[in-house]
Order: structure tokens, then sequence, then C-alpha cells
């Protein structure tokens, strides 16, 4: 299995950026809140927007309500 690294700063791929997606996170900055990836040189923020695309967040309600959106995830690595 190949992996596509998303953030080289933090050793994100692509599907664990995927995985916290389907756990709620609708934003760069939730990605980033869950695993750090985009904190350090940023350079991958464009690549994980991408990701996210600009699809409804179907837990956005609950975000904008401040409640947690984001499930726990097992390291994917």
């Amino acid at each position: 299995m190949d992996r596509v690294y998303v953030c080289s700063c933090f050793g994100i791929t692509e599907q664990q950026v995927k995985q916290h997606a389907d756990g709620g996170a609708c934003t760069p900055r939730q990605i980033a809140s869950a695993c750090k990836a985009g904190t350090d040189c940023g350079s991958c923020v464009r690549r994980i927007q991408a990701i996210l695309g600009r699809g409804a967040c179907p837990r956005r309600e609950m975000a904008d309500r401040g409640q947690p959106v984001l499930a726990e995830l097992e390291d994917a690595a």
C-alpha cells in the first residue's frame, strides 16, 4: 500500500486526513486541531482544502453551537 503524504512536516497521510474528515473535521483548522497538519510550514493547507472539498459539513451546526464534533481516532500510521 502506498502512503500519500499530505503533510511532510508531521508525516500525515491523505488517509489520515480523510479519517479526520469522516470523524467530523470540516475545515483545515479542524484538521490541524486533530493532527497538526498545516500548522508548521503551511504548504499542505491547499491540499487539505482539496481533500475536504466544498461539500456540506454534516456537523457544522454542532460546531457552530460549540459542541465537540471530532471523533477519537486511533493512530493510523
